[in-house]
Formats: structure tokens, sequence, C-alpha cells
């Protein structure tokens, strides 16, 4: 009698384990995507550079740069210093705090004059902005106090970007009639539609700050306002994802 209670006893808790086996989900690792390479997101400040339009009055804060930049790392020699180029974009603007703006067609020179937006306009002008897209290519050489952590690496790159004006246009946000309108004047306006920058970045891990020193004018030659030749620099602040 005992050992068959004994018997049905065990029949009983293998089918008891059985069942818990079945009705509880294996829970499966799942591993983070291993994606060669960083992502780095960039937020500045366009500040003015070299021989300056008297007109080009500009915001602080209403100037910014927004930069996504994908880049791939190269160690060189197993050293800390490594080489990265890299792909992305470059959303650029300038607030002019005098709400000026640029015409829809050039001067008989072929320049383009800066004039108050309120020529153009009717009502009351509120904001006014120059915004330019370029797609970018950076290229730097960097060197890494920890090339094998870099999370906790303190980190110094220098290097160069060059970039493709493809959208540029103007903005105006004014009011007319008790009515707020916004109006886009989308043509190049005289603007380079290629420029370079050297730049330098220090950072520790994933955040870093940057200076951009664009070495093509703002302007093609001949085409700005004054037909003068000012340059832009950009100061920017990063977070990178590795």
């Amino acid at each position: 009698m005992v050992l068959r209670s004994l018997a049905v006893l065990g029949l009983l808790c293998i089918g008891t384990l059985g069942f818990a086996q079945e009705t509880e989900p294996v829970k499966k690792k799942t591993k983070r995507p291993d994606i060669p390479g960083a992502i780095t997101v960039e937020f500045g400040f366009n500040f003015k550079n070299g021989v300056v339009p008297a007109d080009f009055q500009k915001s602080w804060w209403g100037s910014r740069t927004v930069n996504f930049y994908y880049s791939y790392q190269i160690r060189l020699f197993k050293s800390p210093i490594s080489f990265n180029p890299g792909i992305g974009l470059s959303l650029e603007r300038f607030k002019f705090s005098n709400n000026f703006t640029l015409p829809f067609s050039p001067d008989a020179d072929g320049t383009y004059p800066l004039v108050p937006a309120t020529d153009i306009y009717p009502g009351t002008v509120q904001r006014s902005f120059i915004v330019n897209n370029f797609i970018e290519a950076p290229i730097e050489f960097r060197y890494d106090s920890k090339p094998d952590d870099i999370v906790r690496s303190l980190s110094v790159s220098l290097g160069m970007r060059f970039g493709l004006l493809y959208d540029s246009f103007t903005k105006v946000d004014y009011t007319h009639n008790g009515e707020d309108k916004s109006m886009k004047d989308k043509q190049w306006h005289g603007m380079n539609r290629y420029r370079q920058a050297i730049y330098g970045r220090v950072g520790y891990g994933g955040f870093g700050l940057s200076l951009y020193y664009n070495t093509t004018p703002l302007f093609a030659p001949g085409k700005g306002p004054e037909a003068t030749g000012m340059n832009t620099i950009t100061v920017t602040m990063s977070v990178t994802g590795f």
C-alpha cells in the first residue's frame, strides 16, 4: 500500500512538473544589434565672421544648427588614433533680429540685397529666417585616451567636412488683417551651393563640444548682399551613440 501511494505521488509530481514546463514560456535572451560605426547628433549656434553686410543682423538663439552624422571608425595600427569618415545632414538657419530678408529676384548687378521684409510682405512682420540644408561628408582624425573603452575615454578630433546645399529658402512670419501667415520663398538666393569647413572637437565618452569654421563664404562670389564674402562659425554640443 505504501509503495502504491509513493508511486501515485511520484506520477503526480512528474505530471505537475511537465504541466509547469508546458505553461511557462521560455524566455529568450535578446541581443542589442551590433551596428558598425557611430551616430552623432549635434545642436549648436551660428555666428557671423569676416566681412559682414551691415543689415545682416541676426538673433543669437534663433540662428541654430542641427547636425545628424553617421561615421565609421578605422583604428590606425592599434594606436589611440583613428580615421573616421562619415556622411549626414546639416540643417542650418539664421534668424534676423531686424526682420530683413532676401528679395524674390536679384538686382541688375546680379546680387541679392537684404531688404526689410515689410517691403515685400504686408502687415506686421514677426520673424524672418534664411534656412539652408546640406548633405555633408565629414572626415576626421581622432585621439582616444582609452581606445578599448570609448565610453570612458577622453577624445580630441580634428577634421574637415564637405557639404552640398540641397535645400534653401527664406521664411517670413507676419500678421495681416488680423490673420497669422507664414511665407516661404524657395530658391537659392545667391547662396554658395558647395561648402567646406575645418573643425575641432573635444569630448568624453559620447558627449562633445565642437567648433566648425566654414571656410567657404555663405554667398557665392558676387551674389550676396553688398557682394561680401561673409563666412560663418558654428559651435555645437553633441551626443554620440556607439
